[in-house]
């Protein structure tokens, strides 16, 4: 292992892995010269990481296997299967459940501009059948190969993008039939690629990591 590292929200709760925050981890490490390998090994809390930085600049993660047990998110519900019944409100969603070491709740909607967001987002999030919150990720279906994606995360509202998020709507579009690997996701802060031709398999995430800027911060 080259690293550990642990990764807390905009609210302060840590939580137990980050498809973004480990690219950028990736990149951060060999921009400060800290390692000089492309294939990099990290443990987070979620479990351990495989992050190559590829020639053309890109970023691919090593995510893991993809689990659907509502015990590993956890989430309160019985049986193992592509879609289960949410009640909230009124309304009783389909939602698919996934845990890319972090949990992950994916509704599949028309359209990503008039998704409600704002509104089913939180109320998801903190369900009582999800005793640990989840992240709330809104799918829109343009083909096989080609989604939309907003999600709404926990501890941090809406962003805009989530590397889990993106695995996860992936992994639920591909178990109910929608997908097929690769999927090319849109999501509001720009695109990922991802990879899930073996379902007994792990998932890959391809993306961009770019410096933003250098800061400094004074702890008292």
């Amino acid at each position: 292992m080259d690293f550990r590292y642990r990764i807390y929200n905009a609210d302060g709760s840590e939580v137990e892995n980050c498809g973004n925050g480990a690219r950028c981890f990736a990149r951060f490490v060999r921009d400060q010269r800290l390692t000089h390998k492309h294939e990099i090994h990290v443990e987070t809390a979620g479990g351990p990481l495989m992050l190559t930085v590829q020639h053309d600049g890109m970023v691919r993660v090593d995510m893991g296997r993809p689990r659907f047990s509502p015990l590993a998110l956890p989430f309160d519900a019985t049986g193992d299967r592509p879609l289960h019944p949410l009640d909230v409100g009124d309304e009783t969603l389909q939602i698919g459940v996934v845990s890319m070491g972090n949990p992950h709740a994916v509704l599949q909607v028309d359209s990503v501009d008039s998704a409600p967001v704002e509104r089913l987002g939180p109320l998801v999030e903190a369900h009582r059948r999800f005793p640990k919150r989840v992240n709330v990720g809104f799918m829109q279906v343009l083909s096989p190969s080609e989604i939309r994606l907003r999600v709404y995360e926990r501890g941090s509202g809406e962003t805009l993008a989530c590397g889990t998020g993106a695995c996860a709507a992936v992994a639920s579009g591909i178990r109910q039939g929608l997908l097929k690997s690769p999927v090319k996701v849109h999501l509001p802060g720009g695109e990922l690629s991802i990879e899930w031709p073996d379902p007994e398999g792990a998932l890959t995430m391809v993306g961009p990591a770019t410096r933003v800027f250098d800061g400094r911060v004074v702890l008292n």
